[in-house]
């Protein structure tokens, strides 16, 4: 069976062309690509076909009897054409060959790690420049004729932020490369390629404090096990303001409802479910598997004893505390005297006591929210609300 290579060339200066696709083009009896690529290899015997459109070059191959190279910008991964073809090419055996992308060959030359980047593609797409910029520390964009780097820059002044540090990059790799750094208001009126790549340093990005992922009840196994209803899961996880990285306690899980939200939410961190019952541990283990929830750890034993050998909380919620309120929370702020608390009380004992503590530990940026919700049910022909019963939503933070 013929072979078709996609070859990704990098920027288009063959000096960065693996070794492996240097081999794969010289084996190819044809050559396939955008004109101003095949110009790099001029000597190259085979057949040579100017294409860009995915169909015909789909077309072209299927019908070259040897094997074929398909030149393509970049790396074959990264807003390359290449993902158009596989599907054109199943009747041929088709080899990716990854080539050096935009992203890491200009960090490489600004002397940055991309790990963190976020990438955006303006070169014929449409996208919000200046909103994926005010939302990220680092901001990489593939320029096109539709929105200039030009452009870009005026449109981050326009909005407040010209004093953006950007770096622009145009014929990168060729003898005429060219890199440009300066604030958004100094370059909005430069002249620079259409085709150009950029990185945009925004120290202060926007970011969420109320949003946080949650879980219909639906989605969760019940039992005989209390759980915190999802309106009032919803606001106590939002309240907690967790943040992907962060460690997070969730003493008295019961069903581990909240364990799971707050999963989600420390995606990149670690979430710990202290429960006494050993009822209530099954349930929470078996939703943490229902959900592949694999940074939730479940800890069966009593609070505050159980909590001495976790590890320093960022957040810790607490949803049941059997009479060991104060001692749960001085344990928290011991591990980390910036620790933010939230405690779900329905009684009114309980409100004055989480109330009494977060006065004497001296917490600050206290917020007290009563929630009264209603769900609907089904009775005969008609649908009533049943109200359920009033929480009280606690959130505090230590004061270092």
């Amino acid at each position: 069976m013929k072979t078709c290579y996609l070859v990704g060339i990098g920027m288009g200066n063959p000096a960065l062309l693996t070794l492996e696709a240097q081999r794969a083009i010289a084996a190819s009896g044809q050559l396939v690509g955008a004109a101003r690529m095949l110009q790099a290899f001029p000597d190259h015997p085979g057949q040579r076909k100017a294409l860009i459109h995915a169909a015909e070059i789909g077309k072209a191959v299927l019908e070259f009897p040897g094997d074929t190279a398909v030149l393509l910008s970049g790396d074959v991964g990264f807003y390359s054409g290449a993902a158009k073809l596989y599907d054109l090419l199943r009747d041929v055996s088709v080899e990716a060959l990854p080539g050096i992308s935009s992203l890491s060959y200009f960090c490489a030359r600004l002397h940055r790690s991309y790990q963190d980047v976020h990438v955006v593609s303006v070169h014929g797409r449409e996208a919000d420049v200046v909103g994926e910029i005010q939302s990220h520390r680092e901001t990489f964009l593939l320029t096109g004729s539709n929105c200039t780097a030009a452009q870009v820059c005026r449109c981050l002044t326009a909005a407040g932020l010209g004093k953006l540090q950007v770096a622009v990059g145009q014929r990168l790799s060729y003898p005429e490369e060219k890199i440009v750094r300066g604030e958004a208001e100094t370059l909005a009126d430069q002249v620079f390629d259409d085709l150009c790549v950029m990185l945009v340093d925004n120290h202060a990005p926007l970011s969420w404090r109320c949003g946080a992922p949650s879980l219909w009840d639906s989605q969760l196994r019940r039992g005989n096990v209390p759980m915190t209803k999802e309106a009032v899961r919803t606001l106590a996880v939002a309240r907690m303001e967790v943040e992907p990285a962060h460690t997070v306690w969730d003493v008295g899980a019961g069903t581990g409802s909240v364990s799971c939200a707050l999963a989600l939410a420390a995606y990149r961190g670690r979430v710990y479910a202290v429960e006494r019952q050993t009822e209530a541990v099954a349930l929470i283990e078996e939703n943490r598997d229902r959900l592949g929830l694999t940074n939730l750890h479940v800890v069966l034993g009593e609070a505050p004893q159980a909590l001495r050998d976790l590890p320093r909380p960022d957040r810790v919620f607490v949803g049941g505390s059997a009479g060991e309120m104060e001692a749960i929370f001085r344990l928290a702020l011991e591990k980390n005297p910036a620790v933010r608390l939230c405690l779900t009380a329905v009684s009114l004992e309980s409100l004055t006591e989480g109330l009494r503590c977060f006065e004497s530990l001296g917490l600050g940026d206290v917020d007290v929210t009563q929630l009264s919700a209603a769900q609907a049910k089904k009775l005969g022909n008609y649908h009533m609300m049943l109200g359920q019963n009033p929480v009280y939503i606690l959130t505090g933070e230590g004061q270092p």
